[in-house]
């Protein structure tokens, strides 16, 4: 048995590197300088400095999504870890798996109001998927591995370990575990095979039968067996926002987004189905609409890992718990036995109702001689197509532009915040996109409010030469929820309208790179000198005020309510 003998921030850093962790991004403070030091002590885990702790959790975020491997974040107790909190919720609600390091105060002082102490795990406890206080050095190194585990199977999350300065001091013996028992924690993996052969006879015999493609396919790295299952049995298929790449949007019978903004022909296609094969998804109200009145004559196959997302907002008639590659692979298992056989004849009539929906489409107005953010999204997707960069957005309406624009035909291109709509997000995340894709340039679409949210992280992107090219939409307003001020509340814009500072002198104030664009033809030369710079920069894209995101259903209303212009009441 090894009895050399290490201190607790040894252990850690030992244990991750047993996890394969080679990048972390963090922030640090009092209580972790014990693991700092460590840290400066080994060349394995490349630590990235960023200027706020909610930046660390993002950027762990998007490696995370880029990668497929968990991200690793270390903020310091107190008001590091707090700073904490909307990028642990982002990620809890988008199950993106993520280890969270937090410090703490020394033990014999947790509950005495010391300095810089908060009570990280009641803080934390409803927005991660589970965590740890970190009691005695013995249990460190078991910890982790827990956390890891957790964090990357079943429904994907974040887990937060809180560490007390004590603890990263100590010293004991380092012997990683090699197996895991957790009771009561026993995710559901194979599909149960009755319900299995449900599902594929009650979509067999449907006239009208539809795919959702969610977020889970994404994370149980299901694209290319949804994709063969789609083609076999001639499915058209929709997404959700966090579903974007898992179906190819190249492919005829893909319908693209469906929700709040999604495609017209998804949303009708969906509200006129007789069977919904939903796939990774939790029916959340932006993809929904009014309840009572989503797709009231489909059957609902409902697969997921989580059970609890089972018949949690739409009641599923066949549920099927298990990993969503598994069971893909047990349905096109049998599917391949040639036991059943589609109708081509139904699907024929399906697909020419759908095809007749796909020629309703949004009708945009432009309203004055400025840029058209419509213009400027579609020439970037245009431009940039050939090198398929990884996209990552804020939160707004550039979000929802980029979302029914771009085409992606592969999962893990688009980076966005799903369930909790986080702006601030996209930069940080862009960051960390960056270090899983090296050497290859991310986009990251903003808007002139939400770009303000994690704008020092430009510094960050200058020390490292982070290639995170900032395309701001900027029309001088919170444009999404102005959107909802002129259709909603009578054009009262209260508190919407939003000052932006001079973005070309602020770039270039950090070191980066900042370009302003007014006029159409200035777009691409834009673009091509941001590839080119190899660094970090800033598009200043001076754009219309009142640009409106359409397709669009009202918050409460059928998904089948589609309103396409102005014009609609």
């Amino acid at each position: 048995m090894n009895k050399t003998m290490y201190t607790g921030a040894e252990i850690l850093l030992k244990s991750l590197l047993k996890e394969g962790v080679e990048e972390v991004f963090g922030y640090p403070g009092g209580v972790v300088l014990p693991l700092y030091d460590a840290l400066y002590m080994q060349n394995d885990i490349k630590h990235y400095l960023v200027r706020h702790e909610q930046a660390a959790v993002h950027a762990a975020e998007g490696y995370a999504r880029v990668s497929g491997k968990p991200g690793v974040a270390i903020v310091t107790s107190g008001p590091g870890a707090c700073n904490t909190i909307t990028g642990l919720a982002n990620a809890y609600y988008d199950g993106t798996p993520l280890v969270l390091i937090t410090g703490q105060v020394n033990s014999k002082l947790i509950g005495g109001d010391a300095f810089q102490e908060a009570d990280v795990v009641g803080i934390t406890r409803s927005c991660c998927k589970y965590n740890y206080l970190v009691k005695d050095v013995k249990d460190l190194a078991r910890i982790i591995k827990e956390a890891f585990y957790i964090a990357t199977t079943g429904k994907k999350g974040p887990i937060v370990v809180d560490i007390p300065v004590d603890i990263f001091n100590a010293k004991y013996t380092f012997n990683y575990p090699k197996n895991i028992e957790l009771p009561g924690y026993n995710p559901t993996y194979k599909g149960h095979p009755l319900q299995i052969n449900r599902a594929l006879e009650t979509i067999y015999e449907s006239k009208r039968p539809v795919i959702i493609s969610g977020g889970g396919v994404v994370g149980a790295n299901a694209s290319k067996e949804l994709t063969e299952f789609a083609k076999k049995l001639q499915i058209p298929v929709v997404h959700t926002l966090m579903g974007t790449g898992t179906y190819p949007d190249n492919l005829e019978n893909s319908l693209g987004m469906m929700g709040m903004h999604g495609n017209y022909c998804a949303n009708l296609a969906i509200s006129n189905a007789d069977v919904i094969f939903a796939v990774g998804t939790r029916f959340s109200d932006r993809i929904t609409g009014c309840l009572k009145k989503f797709a009231r004559d489909a059957q609902v196959i409902h697969i997921d890992i989580d059970p609890c997302s089972i018949s949690k907002n739409v009641k599923a008639s066949i549920p099927i718990v298990g990993d969503i590659k598994n069971v893909l692979n047990a349905m096109l298992s049998e599917v391949n036995k040639s036991r059943y056989k589609v109708d081509t004849e139904l699907r024929e009539k399906w697909y020419k109702d759908i095809n007749e929906w796909k020629k309703k489409v949004a009708i945009p107005v432009k309203a004055s001689e400025k840029l058209s953010a419509l213009t400027v999204l579609n020439t970037i997707y245009n431009y940039t197509k050939k090198d398929e960069p990884v996209v990552s957005t804020e939160v707004g309406q550039h979000q929802m532009w980029t979302a029914q624009n771009f085409k992606f035909n592969a999962p893990r291109k688009l980076i966005t915040s799903g369930g909790l709509g986080t702006m601030g997000f996209g930069f940080p995340a862009a960051m960390g996109a960056s270090v899983a894709n090296k050497n290859e340039y991310i986009l990251n679409i903003a808007g002139d409010g939400s770009i303000q949210m994690n704008i020092q992280e430009l510094m960050t992107c200058v020390d490292y030469k982070f290639h995170v090219i900032n395309c701001v939409i900027n029309n001088g307003y919170l444009g999404m929820v102005r959107q909802w001020q002129e259709k909603i509340y009578n054009k009262h814009y209260s508190q919407t309208k939003i000052s932006s500072p001079d973005f070309v002198k602020l770039a270039e104030s950090y070191g980066a790179l900042g370009i302003r664009v007014e006029k159409e033809e200035d777009i691409i030369p834009a673009l091509k000198k941001a590839i080119e710079y190899k660094g970090p920069s800033i598009i200043d894209f001076v754009c219309e005020n009142f640009e409106m995101v359409y397709p669009w259903v009202l918050a409460g209303e059928p998904i089948d309510k589609v309103l396409l212009s102005r014009k609609d009441s």
